[in-house]
């Protein structure tokens, strides 16, 4: 990265309070770190002991439970991706408590060509009942389930989430690298419907980047944002970030938060039905089609693109209401091919 610009230091504050989390962090759409947010955690004092004493105290709550351990050969270097021929992956899945999983890392602390092993997105409630009552966060995050992560020393691919997310460092540290949505076509994006975890990834490795291949990527540094997290400490990502995470040392644990603002429908698949219908259309019809977008989606004027009709008359371009949105539903089930 030293012939590239070097990001920008995310901005940061101390805790915030709950009253005012909505105004003051996520209103805004700007990554934020919060020093401190969860440090009074029990699990963050004990992952300040040590590695043992945070595996012990997670482990206390563990029902058994399987979870996906993401499995990579030394010589990945921690970076779950893609084999280099695009024929699946350079890791692979497997199912263990995670107490079997804590033990692992525990006994692998001290070998420097440990096996890069990550498990993520396991939902507190279920898989260790106790915690989220232990360690609340105390924040409006509309319902949302603390779901855990706990891995050593690996590196996760940029991706973005659907989602706004807040994500808490409870032992270990880590680096995170972001970048504003709309560097996507300077990401080099991989596919949207074979992915590592969900959502679609970067091809670019920020920390060894082929800039022959991708040069375009340089001008994505332009924009990026970073910030390294200790124990305690916790990150606002709004929904669409992008964000590249590395997590260092031989035992790491992350704990986020999820939440839908407006859950009725995912975006990405509204993308995918537009591949299916507009993206290979002849370009004067797909041009006629993104006024449409624009008139109705997009556009500036897009919320009153309506008023020249009585309420009554508006249909499915009315706004959002359970009815609305019913007959909306069933508006696309008659408009689907076959």
């Amino acid at each position: 990265m030293n012939s590239l610009p070097e990001p920008r230091p995310l901005a940061e504050r101390e805790p915030v309070a709950a009253d005012r989390f909505t105004t003051d962090i996520f209103d805004h759409y700007e990554p934020i770190v919060l020093r401190g947010q969860a440090a009074q955690w029990p699990a963050v004092a004990a992952a300040r002991e040590g590695h043992e004493a945070i595996a012990r105290y997670i482990a206390g709550f563990d029902t058994g439970r399987p979870v996906e351990v993401m499995v990579g050969a030394p010589t990945i270097e921690g970076r779950f991706f893609y084999r280099d021929d695009m024929r699946g992956f350079n890791f692979k899945r497997e199912p263990a408590s995670v107490t079997t999983l804590l033990r692992e890392l525990v006994r692998l602390a001290a070998d420097p060509a440990a096996p890069a092993l990550y498990a993520g997105a396991a939902a507190a409630g279920q898989h260790l009942p106790g915690w989220i009552e232990a360690n609340a966060i105390g924040l409006p995050l509309a319902g949302a389930t603390p779901r855990v992560w706990i891995g050593n020393a690996t590196h996760v691919s940029t991706h973005f989430d659907i989602s706004p997310n807040l994500a808490c460092v409870v032992a270990g540290e880590r680096r995170f690298l972001l970048f504003p949505p709309d560097q996507i076509a300077n990401l080099y994006i991989g596919p949207i419907d074979v992915t590592m975890a969900g959502q679609p990834s970067s091809m670019v490795d920020p920390y060894a980047p082929d800039l022959d291949r991708f040069p375009r990527f340089a001008e994505a540094m332009r924009h990026a944002r970073v910030a390294v997290l200790r124990p305690g400490d916790a990150i606002f990502m709004p929904a669409l970030w992008w964000h590249n995470i590395r997590a260092f040392g031989p035992l790491n644990v992350l704990v986020n938060y999820w939440w839908d603002s407006d859950p009725r429908a995912s975006p990405l698949g509204v993308l995918a039905h537009a591949l299916l219908a507009i993206r290979d259309l002849p370009p004067g019809e797909r041009a006629a089609w993104r006024g449409w977008f624009d008139h109705y989606i997009f556009g500036d004027a897009a919320p009153a693109a309506v008023d020249h009709l009585p309420e009554h008359a508006r249909g499915v371009l009315g706004p959002a209401t359970p009815a609305r949105d019913d007959r909306l539903r069933t508006f696309l089930k008659n408009t689907l091919p076959g």
